[in-house]
């Protein structure tokens, strides 16, 4: 079922377009997908996730197993059921939430001990518990349990973290069966550190997974340090298989990375920064709030198709910012995820004209990478 054919590799950077088949579609990458963190991205309708061009979207396991429960969401016939979803849905297992809590959680090799941000009760996750829960959840791509070190780290911590990680891994493949249902992808670890980084994905290969996952990386090292991972990894993606740059989404990171050999991205960014008024324009980035667009009768982007910018203006998305009016913050979370997927289809172009290195160094210097 999980199969991933490369259609075209751009002969400039190596970047690929490829479709990955699930039992709820194909997709095609590069692409970005959604966040929808409690099984809803945030004030959307499936409908309009449709709409914009989204092919996939992600949800978190940590959230959906403390509410409403993964039994619950089995018993309403999984995910995309619960969801009104019909397109592929991929779940975290849950590992970087777990890890965030630093002081409500303890780490053993059984598993991680931590307790609830809804009402301090204590809970455990292991790999195969994790595991069993995204299988209950019913995503089509399902997360290895890793344990996502923190930004700086001294090597020796980050070292036995990427090698729990790899014992975890392994421990998911094994809990995890159904593999015409699921596609489980393993995660590489390691930090900022080359020879770690080479350690985890040669190990993580060997375990033998339909897709792989670079995790630890944007978790608030310089940009550099990211592309720098990027370009040491590369040579050690493997060409058949999906390659996944975990909590990614600004725009230039992704275009960046996809000259890098990335093929899937997510992250809340581009919902999270539309609910407080900064959008993603063809012209730069902006913050509707300023008051230089009070009086801008013009689209919010010239360039842009979606609703917000063929049916108001720029001085009427700030009104409603002004207003608190919930229809601004929709409006300007469907403009950033279209942008992001417009931006995609925009690369997937470069890709087929064998130009993406051109079309990189043309994006991070044109005003559309800058605030205006």
């Amino acid at each position: 079922m999980f199969e991933y054919k490369i259609k075209k590799v751009c002969k400039q950077s190596g970047a690929r377009i490829g479709e990955f088949t699930t039992p709820h579609g194909v997709i095609e990458t590069p692409v970005f997908m959604p966040v929808g963190t409690q099984a809803t991205v945030k004030s959307l309708a499936p409908s309009e996730l449709e709409d914009i061009g989204a092919q996939i979207i992600l949800s978190n396991t940590y959230h959906l197993y403390l509410r409403p429960g993964n039994k619950l969401v089995k018993k309403a016939g999984g995910l995309h059921k619960f969801m009104n979803w019909n397109h592929p849905i991929l779940t975290d297992s849950g590992g970087f939430q777990v890890f965030s809590l630093s002081g409500f959680r303890k780490i053993t090799e059984e598993g991680v001990e931590f307790q609830s941000h809804i009402d301090g009760s204590k809970h455990f996750l292991s790999p195969e518990i994790a595991t069993q829960i995204q299988i209950d959840l019913g995503a089509d791509i399902i997360m290895a349990f890793d344990e996502c070190a923190p930004w700086p780290a001294e090597y020796d911590y980050v070292k036995k973290s990427m090698e729990r990680t790899l014992r975890w891994a392994q421990r998911c493949k094994d809990t995890h069966k159904d593999t015409e249902k699921q596609a489980l992808f393993g995660i590489i670890q390691g930090g900022t550190y080359d020879d770690l980084r080479i350690e985890s994905i040669k190990e993580t290969i060997k375990i033998d997974f339909p897709g792989y996952a670079i995790g630890g990386l944007s978790v608030g090292e310089p940009k550099e340090e990211m592309y720098k991972s990027l370009d040491v990894l590369k040579p050690y993606l493997p060409e058949n298989k999906p390659h996944y740059l975990m909590g990614v989404g600004s725009p230039d990171y992704i275009v960046e990375s996809v000259a890098r050999g990335i093929d899937m991205f997510d992250c809340v960014l581009p919902t999270r920064t539309a609910r407080t008024g900064t959008l993603f324009t063809s012209h730069g980035k902006i913050n509707i709030l300023n008051a230089k667009y009070k009086e801008d009768l013009s689209p919010l982007d010239d360039q842009c198709t979606c609703y917000l910018c063929k049916n108001y203006s720029r001085a009427y998305l700030r009104h409603l910012f002004k207003a608190k009016e919930m229809l601004g913050p929709r409006l300007a979370s469907l403009h950033n995820l279209q942008y992001l997927i417009q931006l995609t289809n925009r690369i997937k172009e470069a890709i087929y004209e064998d130009k993406m290195l051109e079309f990189r160094e043309e994006f991070i210097n044109s005003s559309e990478n800058k605030p205006f």
